[in-house]
């Protein structure tokens, strides 16, 4: 395994949705021991490290994002002894692992709320965010839930409302209480001492909230709707200012960052959904005292225009500064990015292209199981529907059970996931994409992957360089140059399914190869065939 403390600095994180990867004991659900049988395929993708979505006892109200014991594995996952075999096995295979951290809320089941609901006297009493109605019964204020209604539910034992930023069976925790905040990296610290490598900071910014519980003022017009969240979503309709990423959250993240550093080489990544999430980024990850890493969604929407990847990149630049991003083409929340951006488009060049993209950006890079594949968001009929922001949504908004569905290892009966009818059905489409199929394919996605992703390990100036955009006189071409220790990489990348040229004046030393992409230059003009990429040493 990486010696590198810095390993994450670039990294390429595998993404795990443990429900949905391998199913070892026939039940349906997928599990430790299923992921633990698949993890040398992992590291065959050439990856750093995994990261498993929630594995925590829970009543799986949102799948696992709803913790009722932050220290035990849920029983349909396992044991902790089935966790330890499996950081053993990846770390034999030079894999980190990283694992979900959900501490902005629990589940309603959880000891802590069970107390704490009691009355308003308890040592648990003030551990949630509870408040009084209004003189007409009505909540304290108009925050909404990401999921739809009010956050606020009453509570007819404490004769309050509770805060839930999420279902009403996730209330939020009080991280203004000292306590709390201490109990959570005490949890923490359980798995470290367990061998985890390091954590993703699930709702990031949701922490701390205004104890003044002022109403957040709505979006003004002509400006931009809140991002996380789709925008027939009433949420969307607030600018955020009092519910979240509140300036208390700095402290907070530096005390993290203290724990994590008496574990040389562990690593956090944030996630952010905000009104203004480079902002975010920046203060949470620059300074090297917060997070080591967080993304946003700004690669998880459905733009994808050459135009507007520029303006994200050249926002990054302006305003994260010395911050680290972690970029995502995929996850379990969002449509997976073969039907988002790629619908119409060829279904090898395109996914192939899109993950040049972020490969070969500044920062570090998740990438999405089933990705590899170039696998369309599954259909999933109505009535299989499992996700409960998806329901009361339907069908605008279809929930996130599309990207969620087994990983698909044969083409037989359930995809190899499972002996049984899993908790969410297969795709038929996927199957003839399945990891078989694609193993017997020498010209299959799978192998384009790995070698781009080989290739892209063996670059240290993608990995670690800054990034500064470059005009080459054509649009629709995604241009920029990365640089590190006095090597200089231009990157071109065609992401249309036209050729197109463009016009290269920096001096080229040499144009790469490796990596599966081809294009010509000649006499300063760089030709691009269809979903085609440039990477050229500048002398």
């Amino acid at each position: 395994m990486s010696t590198n403390l810095n390993w994450w600095k670039g990294g390429i994180i595998y993404q795990i949705y443990p429900r949905s990867f391998m199913d070892a004991n026939g039940d349906g659900i997928g599990d430790l021991a299923g992921i633990t049988s698949k993890l040398d395929y992992v590291a065959s993708l050439g990856v750093d490290a995994i990261w498993l979505s929630p594995i925590f006892t829970s009543p799986m109200k949102d799948f696992g994002y709803d913790v009722s014991d932050y220290c035990d594995v849920d029983p349909m996952f396992g044991t902790l002894a089935d966790f330890k075999a499996l950081t053993d096995r990846a770390h034999e295979l030079g894999l980190k692992v990283m694992i979900d951290q959900v501490i902005s809320h629990t589940s309603d089941q959880h000891p802590w709320f069970e107390e704490s609901r009691q009355d308003k006297t308890n040592p648990k009493a003030d551990w949630y965010v509870w408040a009084d109605p209004k003189p007409d019964g009505s909540p304290p204020n108009n925050w909404l839930s990401i999921f739809g209604g009010s956050a606020w539910k009453w509570d007819s034992r404490r004769l309050q409302y509770y805060l839930h930023n999420f279902l009403e069976s996730q209330p939020d925790l009080n991280f203004h209480n000292a306590e709390v905040r201490q109990a959570n990296l005490d949890n923490m610290r359980f798995w470290l001492d367990l061998g985890v490598d390091g954590f993703r900071l699930d709702t990031v910014n949701f922490y701390f909230h205004s104890q003044g519980l002022e109403d957040n003022p709505p979006v003004p017009p002509g400006e931009p709707k809140t991002m996380g969240a789709p925008h027939d979503n009433p949420y969307t309709y607030q600018r955020h200012v009092y519910d979240l990423s509140r300036p208390e959250n700095l402290d907070f993240l530096k005390d993290l960052r203290k724990l994590m550093d008496e574990y040389p080489g562990t690593t956090t990544v944030g996630e952010i959904g905000d009104d203004f999430p480079l902002q975010r980024m920046a203060e949470y990850t620059s300074g090297g005292d917060k997070l080591h890493m967080a993304y946003t969604f700004d690669l998880l929407n459905k733009p994808h225009s050459p135009e507007y990847i520029r303006n994200v990149l050249q926002n990054m630049n302006d305003i994260v500064g010395d911050g680290w991003p972690c970029w995502a083409l995929s996850n379990h929340d969002v449509v997976r990015s073969r039907t988002r951006w790629g619908e119409g488009e060829d279904p090898i060049a395109y996914p192939l292209i899109a993950t040049a993209l972020i490969l070969s950006l500044r920062g570090s890079v998740c990438l999405y199981q089933g990705e590899e594949l170039g696998l369309p968001e599954a259909d999933v009929p109505f009535e299989r529907i499992q996700d409960p922001y998806g329901i009361p949504l339907w069908p605008v908004f279809k929930g996130r059970d599309g990207c969620r569905t087994p990983m698909v290892w044969h083409n037989g009966e359930q995809g190899g996931f499972s002996a049984i009818e899993p908790w969410l059905p297969v795709d038929s489409r996927h199957l003839a994409l399945s990891v078989a199929e694609q193993e017997a394919n020498p010209e299959a996605l799978l192998h384009k992957m790995r070698r781009l992703i080989g290739w892209r390990q063996q670059q240290p100036t993608l990995v670690n360089g800054d990034l500064s955009l470059v005009d080459v006189g054509n649009a629709e071409l995604v241009a920029y140059v990365r640089e590190y220790q006095g090597e200089r990489i231009l990157v071109v990348l065609n992401m249309t399914g036209t050729e197109l040229q463009g016009q290269v004046s920096l001096p080229v030393a040499e144009v790469l190869e490796g990596h599966g992409f081809s294009c010509t230059l000649a006499d300063s003009v760089l030709t691009l065939p269809a979903y085609q990429a440039c990477f050229a040493k500048l002398a």
